[in-house]
């Protein structure tokens, strides 16, 4: 199959061509043909498979060829992502598809001035890429009409709701003209995204190219447990040993990046770090060097998670786990992209292990551990399974206490048969806020 065979004009095919594009992805054979047929479409596939150009080739394609010319302070096609370095990687690869075309093509988010952002819409843009806030800041100021709109993506809604826009998701929704085609892509797709498709998509076709919540399996992934006290130390170490060139680092704070990029500096490596509290010009900044190997060791929080594009990426380390789990498919998806193979090493202590369950029950799969030697914790990480059970040694039986003195009561205690493993403790995950819309009947297409 080529791109030729999915029905795609030639002005893409030549972008493609120069892009070095060969053959489609799985989800981009399905995907393509089902979007420029104008269905309402449901896509999941692992990270790194292709998703951009599965909705961006077919949308640019039909904007090329139908409708009339995009209206001042409007946009045909609006493209949402959870994160501003989403947005400007999807962006970025939008513009490159579509440089043998007549349309224009935009990126708004928050963290810069709205003001450059308002002067540009003021001629409209054909597709626009917009993280949600930002979007409709620029809607109320009447920076921007939704009445062209044609077609609406969802880029990582599972995101989106983890980082709390479920509210301006409804808000969005009520904008929209009735009459339009949704897409929804992602690498993981939750029930509460099924409920939310399930809302603001009309008669949807599904494409599922892998197994749910599986991560890809170009990624070699394994667990060392270290008690969190020693972890900075027991990552030098690592760095040291294996000898690591360029890496990635997931921290579960703000705080927690910034204390990692400063020891790492203060042993003269060279580190940079990115989270949601430093300016956008000095997250791109700090992107931009790792990516040019300028940077040894890029620390951030999951704001990287999706979005962050890098070729032959090695080695992703999660200094700490994530606490929503889906985030470390799309963590450990950094590396081992485009058919190329990559690692993810977790440093796990005993305070993570519901954590880990999560991963692991999630995945469909019991990670390796590997102990490093004189990094060993005194605090046991209790094993776990694929199945979300956590299992803990046996109790032993506590001592009965007997009070002093006659006439009162005496406090056996709480005897634990030896024999008896103490019950498995639940799985810990946040219960995410699914926004309600008010749906009426929708025309048919």
């Amino acid at each position: 199959m080529t791109f030729a065979t999915l029905g795609l004009i030639e002005p893409l095919l030549r972008a493609l061509e120069t892009l070095g594009y060969q053959t489609p992805t799985p989800v981009q054979a399905q995907a393509i043909p089902a979007v420029l047929a104008g269905r309402d479409l449901m896509a999941a596939a692992q990270t790194g498979t292709g998703k951009t150009a599965g909705f961006a080739l077919p949308l640019l394609q039909l904007l090329t060829m139908e409708g009339p010319k995009v209206a001042a302070n409007s946009a045909r096609a609006l493209i949402l992502c959870p994160t501003r370095e989403l947005a400007e990687q999807v962006h970025a690869s939008v513009a490159e598809y579509a440089q043998h075309l007549p349309l224009t093509t935009y990126a708004v988010y928050g963290g810069v001035s709205i003001n450059p952002q308002m002067m540009k819409l003021r001629k409209g843009v054909d597709i626009l890429v917009a993280t949600p806030g930002r979007l409709i800041d620029l809607f109320r100021q009447n920076a921007l009409k939704l009445n062209q709109l044609q077609t609406l993506v969802l880029d990582e809604a599972d995101r989106m709701l983890d980082l709390g826009f479920s509210e301006e998701l409804a808000n969005i929704y009520r904008m929209l003209p009735k009459k339009r085609q949704t897409l929804l892509f992602s690498a993981t797709f939750s029930d509460e995204i099924r409920l939310l498709a399930g809302q603001m998509l009309n008669d949807p076709l599904t494409a599922e190219v892998s197994p749910r919540n599986v991560a890809a399996n170009t990624v070699k992934q394994w667990v060392v447990p270290v008690d969190k006290k020693r972890k900075p130390e027991l990552f030098v170490h690592l760095m040291r040993k294996g000898r690591w060139k360029q890496v990635l680092v997931f921290a579960k704070t703000r705080n927690g990046v910034d204390a990692l990029v400063d020891k790492l500096q203060g042993l003269g490596i060279n580190a940079d770090g990115i989270h949601g509290d430093k300016p956008q010009a000095t997250r791109q900044r700090a992107l931009d060097r790792f990516k040019s190997s300028d940077v040894q060791i890029l620390v951030a929080t999951d704001v990287a998670a999706r979005g962050l594009d890098i070729e032959d990426l090695p080695l992703v380390v999660n200094f700490d786990l994530p606490i929503v789990a889906e985030d470390y498919i799309h963590r450990i998806g950094r590396t081992g992209r485009a058919g190329n193979t990559g690692e993810a090493i977790s440093l796990v202590c005993a305070d993570e292990v519901n954590m880990l369950s999560a991963i692991e029950m999630l995945t469909r799969q019991t990670l390796t551990r590997k102990m490093e030697p004189d990094f060993e914790p005194e605090h046991r990480v209790p094993d776990t399974d694929a199945s979300g059970q956590v299992v803990k040694k046996p109790k032993k039986p506590k001592k009965p206490k007997a009070s002093g003195g006659g006439g009162g009561k005496r406090n056996l205690g709480k005897w634990v048969d030896s024999g008896d493993a103490a019950p498995a403790e639940p799985s810990i995950k946040p219960v995410r806020k699914v926004p309600v819309f008010n749906t009426g009947p929708r025309k048919k297409k």
